[in-house]
């Protein structure tokens, strides 16, 4: 009898951790109401180009950290409807998930309208590259996977 216990004991335990560690039901499961960004998108993304408007994007889970993209004197001779994330405080986490092809930010404890996006990854295996490309009052801004080495 006690050996029966001791196992049911382990395996409340197992299940327990096991449930706890895969997030509950999972982000992906119909039955669970969290929504996360894609796999793909999460890491560090930084400015493919330096032009007039550079920044990065931090994607985890769930949150989403825009960097950058200040405005100064020579942004405030241009179009501010070209500046990416104008609307978003800087460097201050913010919930948020992608789907189908956009990106969903909360903000002022609203779900903003999605911000469309296209993910691509090209190259060999040694050199492949991540670009996320986004439009901004028709301006493209094109972000790239920062790879640490």
């Amino acid at each position: 009898m006690k050996k029966f216990k001791f196992f049911t004991v382990c395996i409340v335990l197992l299940s327990a951790i096991f449930i706890n560690a895969c997030d509950g039901l999972g982000s992906g499961s119909p039955s669970s109401s969290k929504k996360s960004f894609n796999y793909d998108l999460r890491g560090t993304w930084v400015s493919n180009e330096q032009g007039i408007y550079s920044g990065s994007l931090k994607i985890d889970t769930d949150t989403i950290t825009i960097d950058g993209y200040e405005e100064d004197w020579r942004t405030l001779v241009g179009d501010d409807r070209k500046r990416p994330f104008k609307d978003y405080p800087k460097r201050v986490p913010l919930k948020g998930y992608s789907e189908e092809g956009k990106i969903f930010i909360e903000y002022g404890g609203t779900v903003q309208d999605g911000i469309p996006y296209t993910y691509t990854e090209t190259g060999t295996y040694q050199n492949k590259y991540k670009l996320l490309e986004f439009n901004f009052g028709g301006r493209k801004e094109i972000l790239q996977m920062a790879v640490n080495f």
